[in-house]
């Protein structure tokens, strides 16, 4: 039986219909909503990379708000009362390194625009042939 369910979310309609399909699915499983923010790059230039590695968990959690904000609507709308979780790093390893906390993994397909698509298509892939527990990739 399924009773904890990871859902990797962004901003994107793919992650919104993730999170449908496990609330519709496993009504009756806990739910963390977990939304991964990349990490600076050494591309950026150093001086840029120091300085959001001081913030760089502060502006995860803020980009992450309106996420966790519309992901309680939606549960809410079903009754469902909803964990959220912050990381800051590459998505696919931190959603696989999680999921063995966890019965099953929800994520979207891939994101909303075309760098986020490949981004997120790359993600689905890896933590699909990587992750512990099920993996359900939502279209």
């Amino acid at each position: 039986m399924i009773e904890q369910v990871l859902v990797a979310m962004d901003d994107s309609e793919m992650a919104e219909r993730a999170l449908e399909y496990a609330l519709e699915v496993h009504p009756d499983a806990e739910i963390t909503v977990l939304y991964v923010a990349g990490e600076p790059s050494p591309m950026m230039g150093r001086a840029l990379e120091m300085a959001l590695e001081d913030d760089i968990e502060a502006v995860a959690r803020e980009e992450a708000e309106s996420i966790f904000e519309s992901a309680g609507e939606l549960a809410a709308e079903r009754g469902v009362d909803l964990d959220t979780d912050v990381d800051v790093g590459s998505p696919a390893k931190s959603i696989i390194e999680r999921a063995e906390n966890f019965d099953a993994v929800v994520l979207g397909s891939h994101g909303g625009d075309l760098r986020s698509r490949l981004l997120m298509g790359n993600v689905a892939e890896r933590v699909t042939r990587a992750a512990p527990v099920p993996v359900t990739v939502v279209r």
